[in-house]
């Protein structure tokens, strides 16, 4: 499988790991918020790649960090007139939550900050030790950008286009260089913190994840992701510290950046009120309709959330489940005549091609739909076997990136018309059938005769 190196900005082989598993790590949340629609489109490109990895026989040990020691969190607690730790606990059940809402389960291990901080200092002590850190007094340990000659290699940027970044910023008028960033803060007055050589305080945001990463992978390892928006400063920071810290290179062989997501056009905002949670999504979206519309843009691509999308994405999803639940009818017909020249092998090769180039997920769903396309017409007439072997495609497909197979509920009141516009059909009461088709047709489901019976579907 090859995918797009951000580091070297070419498409690169996983790397080889024989019998050890793929080590990959993403960053995680930051527990002091509802999460968002675009913190999920990063939650579930990743897991439907290690999904789909697992189902192609790799080995991955998926770690993700938890930042529950932060300003934000900090800030949160004060506004709720409580301790950092109580923020931090009901919003990590918030996302836990959300997550399990949103089908996303491929992470082996969740690591909270605030249980590294021995591992924290010791690499704050090297870097001290090896000269890239150094005090501001009444601030807190910084990391001297200026030491680091690599500075700016993931993101192709200079230690002077600091102000450049779109994730936060460490802000101190005493900084050596614009791009330097905290390690340790300095905590004061009610601010929590740990006791430490260089005073009370706590961990810088970059820190948390390279004395994480260090403990469970060692100095280098195998694929790093996250979102496009913490390439810089986040990532740029990650590799300086820990290429300083253990002066081995390449820290991170792969960076794999998913890309933005907007809402209605428009990048999402708290201040302007432009957000939406991943519970306000739930509230009307089905978790396995998120996924295609996020699986059906490539990953490193923009993604604009709209209503118009979403009922698209609805739409689509329908076809799809319409699709399998028809050919799981066709698999119980007598019907043994093969449809010549058509192959489901060729349809799996193609989705398999597209999925190992650069994880080509858009390309994969357009193959899928040119074999519902293909077969769509023929489908009562394809045979036993033929329609088994491509329901075992579409269902393998959707279980290789973590979908589930959830066909629509045909409420009874449509069930009843369908049974008894059977048997006016059987006793030759077509003009009464037909009513009975239509009286469900105005209420949103479609009764079609097929070989195996009537078949009851949601309109499209």
């Amino acid at each position: 499988m090859k995918v797009f190196n951000t580091l070297s900005g070419k498409i690169e082989f996983l790397p080889e790991t024989k019998s050890k598993p793929l080590r990959v790590f993403v960053c995680g949340p930051t527990v002091y918020d509802h999460p968002h629609i675009g913190n999920a489109r990063t939650a579930v490109v990743f897991d439907a790649f290690a999904k789909y990895l697992r189902s192609s026989g790799k080995k991955v040990f998926y770690l993700v960090n938890v930042t529950d020691i932060d300003d934000k969190i900090i800030a949160r607690a004060r506004e709720e007139k409580t301790v950092f730790s109580k923020v931090a606990e009901e919003y990590w059940k918030v996302y836990q939550k959300n997550m399990k809402d949103l089908g996303v389960s491929a992470p082996t291990k969740f690591a909270k900050a605030t249980k590294f901080i021995p591992q924290i200092q010791t690499q704050v002590k090297t870097l001290l030790k090896k000269g890239f850190g150094y005090e501001i007094p009444g601030d807190g340990i910084y990391f001297d950008t200026s030491k680091f000659p690599d500075y700016g290699k993931l993101s192709r940027r200079t230690v002077g286009q600091a102000e450049d970044g779109v994730s936060r910023i460490d802000e101190s008028i005493k900084k050596r260089n614009k791009a330097d960033f905290a390690l340790w803060k300095f905590s004061f007055d009610d601010e929590p913190g740990w006791p430490s050589e260089w005073g009370f305080g706590r961990p810088g945001w970059h820190i948390e994840d390279t004395a994480i990463t260090e403990y469970f992978f060692g100095p280098q390892y195998d694929i790093h992701g996250g979102g496009l928006d913490i390439k810089f400063p986040h990532h740029e920071a990650e590799i300086a510290q820990q290429e300083a810290t253990s002066g081995k290179k390449p820290f991170v062989k792969i960076w794999m950046h998913a890309g933005l997501l907007t809402l209605e056009g428009q990048k999402m905002s708290k201040s302007v009120g432009n957000v939406m949670t991943v519970d306000q999504l739930l509230k009307n979206t089905p978790t396995e309709i998120f996924r295609l519309m996020v699986l059906s843009h490539h990953y490193r691509s923009p993604l604009n959330y709209s209503t118009k999308l979403n009922q698209e994405m609805k739409r689509r999803w329908l076809v799809i489940m319409e699709f399998l639940a028809k050919l799981e009818s066709a698999a119980k017909s007598s019907k043994e005549k093969k449809m010549g020249g058509f192959e489901v092998r060729r349809y799996s090769d193609d989705i398999e091609t597209a999925l190992t180039n650069d994880f080509n997920t858009p390309e994969a769903f357009g193959v899928l739909f040119s074999f519902v396309n293909r077969i769509h017409p023929s489908l009562w007439r394809i045979s036993k076997g033929e329609a088994k072997e491509s329901a075992r495609l579409v269902k393998k497909f959707l279980k290789d990136l973590g979908f589930p197979v959830v066909f629509p509920k045909i409420p009874p009141k449509i069930k009843a018309i369908a049974k008894a516009r059977e048997k006016l059909r059987q006793s030759q009461q077509f003009i009464q059938s037909d009513g009975l088709r239509k009286k469900a047709n105005d209420l949103g489901f479609v009764i079609e005769d097929t070989p195996t019976g009537s078949f009851i579907w949601p309109k499209l």
